[in-house]
């Protein structure tokens, strides 16, 4: 007859213990990881803003070399001017939207000219994460 070692026989599965440790561990790893990344989608979307800003900040100068002056709206680079004289000259759709441009927060971006950054051009800005025109987060063409 062979002899059964009992202490094999009950050591098959986890503990309680040893599951809650995994478990504490895995908790950890986790706030650490939210920590680290917890702030790239929004400079994601800083970035994403300051991208488009410069993509429109082209085209308005397209528009300008092609019809003499700036656009009043933004919505200009979409669709043709109503005035006969910026029509007739107008050679758009300049960006490639189907109407007012959004901003990465779903807020349509401002557009001056002349600017209040730039008094000789123009500014384009997006209102940023707060969606409040005039506050420190605003991104516009005139940051460096």
């Amino acid at each position: 007859m062979i002899a059964v070692d009992r202490t094999e026989k009950r050591r098959k599965g986890f503990t309680l213990m040893e599951v809650l440790l995994v478990l504490v561990i895995l908790v950890v790893l986790g706030s650490m990881a939210v920590g680290i990344f917890g702030g790239t989608q929004e400079r994601a979307f800083k970035d994403a803003a300051k991208g488009e800003i410069g993509v429109m900040k082209t085209q308005v100068e397209m528009f300008k070399f092609h019809t003499k002056q700036y656009p009043s709206k933004l919505e200009d680079l979409v669709k043709k001017p109503s005035d006969e004289k910026l029509a007739e000259r107008w050679s758009g759709p300049y960006i490639d939207k189907s109407g007012e441009p959004l901003d990465p927060w779903d807020n349509p971006y401002k557009f001056a000219a002349p600017g209040k950054h730039n008094p000789e051009s123009f500014d384009i800005w997006s209102l940023g994460p707060d969606g409040q025109d005039g506050t420190d987060d605003d991104i516009g063409n005139w940051e460096a």
